[in-house]
C-alpha cells in the first residue's frame, strides 16, 4: 500500500505511520545561511527534496518545508575556522506542523563528514585536521548537542534529543574565511527520532 499521509490514522496503529530514525534525506536551503550576517536564533527554513516513507508505505511527498533556528554562529575572525549551529524545530505538512528531530550529516560539494563515535553531525572541510574535528566535536557537546546518538541506548538518546534538539554542526575549511551557504544549496539530513505522520 503507497498512500499519501493526510495526517489521519484511520484506525491503524501509530506505529505504521512512522519515518524510521536513520532515515537519511536530501532537502534544499530556502534562505542564505552563513556566519557573517546570520544571527543566532535567526530562523531558516529547508525543503525537502525526496518523499519521507513510513515502513508501511504511507508517505509524505518531497516539497515539504522544515523550518529550523541557528543556535549558535561563531565567525572566522583573522585566523580561526568558522562554525555554525543548525537545530531543526518542525516540519510543515499539508495537514499541520509536525515536530521533528533530524541533524545534518552532509554537504554535497565542499564539505564532508567524520562519521566517528561521538561526532555526528560534525561536518569540516576535506582539509581540517584531526584535531580540528576533536575540537568541533568538543564545541558541540559543550553546547549541549547529543553525542554518540547511534552508541547509546535510543531511549536515552531520543529523551535527550527531546529537550536539547541536536544540533548539527558546520566548520569552514579554509582560517579566516566566512562559512557561507547559499539558497538552494542542499544538505544531507538524517533523522535522530522516529517522524511520525500523523496529527492527532
Amino acid at each position: 500500500m503507497v498512500k499519501r499521509a493526510d495526517g489521519k490514522r484511520h484506525g491503524l496503529p501509530i506505529e505504521t505511520y512512522g519515518v524510521a530514525p536513520g532515515t537519511k534525506f536530501l532537502v534544499a536551503l530556502e534562505n542564505d545561511l552563513g556566519t557573517k550576517g546570520t544571527a543566532e536564533k535567526a530562523k531558516f527554513k529547508v525543503k525537502t527534496l525526496e518523499p519521507l516513507e513510513a515502513g508501511s508505505g504511507i508517505y509524505l511527498p518531497s516539497g515539504a518545508v522544515i523550518e529550523g533556528h541557528v543556535s549558535h554562529v561563531e565567525s572566522a575572525g583573522t585566523a580561526g575556522r568558522a562554525k555554525l549551529w543548525l537545530t531543526f524545530d518542525e516540519i510543515r505538512t499539508k495537514f499541520g506542523r509536525l515536530p521533528i528531530v533530524a541533524e545534518v550529516v552532509s554537504v554535497p560539494g565542499d564539505h564532508s563528514v567524520k562519521n566517528k563515535a561521538g561526532q555526528e553531525g560534525l561536518i569540516e572541510g576535506r582539509s581540517s585536521t584531526q584535531e580540528d574535528a576533536a575540537q568541533a566535536a568538543a564545541a558541540g557537546a559543550a553546547l549541549g548537542a547529543v553525542k554518540g546518538v547511534k552508541d547509546k541506548d535510543k531511549k536515552e538518546a531520543a529523551e535527550g534529543a527531546a529537550v536539547g534538539a541536536i544540533t548539527a554542526y558546520l566548520i569552514e575549511t579554509g582560517r579566516g574565511q566566512e562559512l557561507d551557504l547559499p539558497k538552494g544549496a542542499k544538505l544531507e539530513l538524517e533523522l535522530e527520532r522516529a517522524l511520525y505522520l500523523v496529527k492527532e
